[in-house]
């Protein structure tokens, strides 16, 4: 009798929240039907989502905004907090922005903006329009092109949940996590053209709490790029490529970084890469502190560089390469990384004179390459790493060359 009664709770259960799912659907905000939107690829989406967003924004109850199937203008959009109760966007359709640089007035174009208890899901897609800008001048010499625009911002959010959403063509970075706690990013994509540059996937900075998981980033830069004030973040089930991998960094490059501490990178795999997983510091400039970071099950095929600590990196020449990094990295592990390297420089491991890496784990590192270079190698510098299973190539066992091979 227990049991039937369980299982008659547990069918209720279930039916009020389906009736709450249709319930919240059926009242949705509808940006076609009722604010005017048209999906005609030339109507301005921008005054009808904002007018949906107010509506929700200022709702003492649970708003669901809803961008139907079909294909969008949007100008420029920022969807602003703090908001009375939680708000779930559903993006459906294709929202396209300006092809035009000169369009864009800030380096931005949707961005969200202290929001809490916010979801965003739907299977849509963000198009940047971004073929026009990787022309453009300096940006194919890896200038930062910072004026351009990056596709979506999100900007002091708490208790976020983002789903089932791409992001294509960006002109700038895809996705830029500033001062969020709490943030999911599920079946999440990217797509942009392997040459397409500055078009990081999805970059965070001085958030607490962000992750990644189950999504397929496919780009010209960093797949994820780890910035300052970075902690507690969990990738896991990303696969990366092509691309220039999973990078935390670079960092020292400005005065008065924060902290990045607790970063765990687990079952990806990163495919036709520039790099795999990767920490980056330029030489000399300015210090910092990088802490409890671990890199576990991870599968390069063909990676050029898959496993990479680079305390040299000085990108275009554009520091002083004979000088030491300033930023501090310890307790550092990579274990369980299989697969194949494009080139000998397999594990590559370089730490600064100034400040050596502390506590540094290789454990069960077996990549393969075989290639016309010679054999696979490992090199180590200003670092004694705890070695632990199968290493293949032998662990820091290859001369560390005069000039190191410069990373991008």
């Amino acid at each position: 009798m227990e049991n039937k009664i369980n299982v008659v709770s547990t069918l209720s259960t279930i039916m009020l929240l389906f009736l709450s799912a249709v319930e919240v659907q059926s009242g949705a905000l509808d940006v076609v039907a009722k604010f005017g939107a048209k999906a005609d690829e030339k109507t301005d989406l921008s005054k009808p989502l904002s007018d949906a967003w107010k509506e929700a924004c200022a709702s003492a109850t649970t708003s669901s905004i809803v961008i139907p199937k079909g294909v969008y203008f949007l100008s420029q959009a920022t969807l602003e907090g703090p908001c009375k109760a939680p708000i779930e966007l559903q993006v459906q359709g294709t929202i396209k922005a300006p092809t035009d640089p000169k369009a864009f007035k800030e380096p931005k174009w949707i961005e969200f903006n202290k929001v809490e208890n916010f979801k965003m899901s739907g299977g849509g897609v963000f198009d940047g329009q971004g073929t026009r800008a990787y022309k453009r001048e300096g940006c194919d010499k890896k200038d930062f092109c910072s004026a351009l625009p990056i596709n979506i911002r999100f900007d002091y959010l708490t208790n976020a949940m983002i789903q089932d959403i791409t992001t294509r063509d960006s002109k700038q970075f895809h996705v830029n996590i500033l001062g969020c706690k709490n943030i999911t990013l599920q079946k999440f994509s990217v797509r942009a053209p392997k040459d397409s540059p500055n078009t990081d996937g999805i970059h965070i900075g001085r958030s607490d709490g962000v992750n990644i998981i189950d999504s397929d980033i496919r780009t010209g830069d960093d797949c994820i790029s780890i910035g300052d004030g970075t902690k507690h973040l969990d990738v896991k089930g990303v696969t990366c490529g092509p691309g220039h991998g999973i990078s935390i960094g670079s960092l020292g490059k400005f005065e008065n970084e924060e902290p990045v501490e607790g970063i765990t990178a687990s079952k990806c795999t990163l495919s036709d890469t520039t790099n795999g997983v990767r920490i980056k510091t330029w030489a000399g400039e300015y210090g910092g502190t990088v802490s409890d970071v671990h890199f576990e099950d991870i599968t390069v095929k063909n990676v050029s560089c898959p496993v990479i600590v680079d305390q040299k990196y000085c990108p275009s020449n554009k520091c002083k390469m004979n000088a030491e990094s300033n930023v501090k990295l310890s307790n550092i592990s990579f274990k369980n990384i299989r697969g194949t390297a494009a080139l000998p420089e397999v594990v590559k491991i370089i730490c600064s004179g100034k400040f050596p890496c502390e506590n540094v784990e290789l454990a069960d590192i077996d990549i393969k390459y075989s290639g016309p270079k010679g054999p696979g190698v490992s090199e180590c510098k200003n670092v004694k790493p705890k070695i632990t299973g199968k290493q293949n190539p032998p662990a820091c066992a290859a001369p560390v060359p005069p000039n190191p091979t410069p990373t991008v």
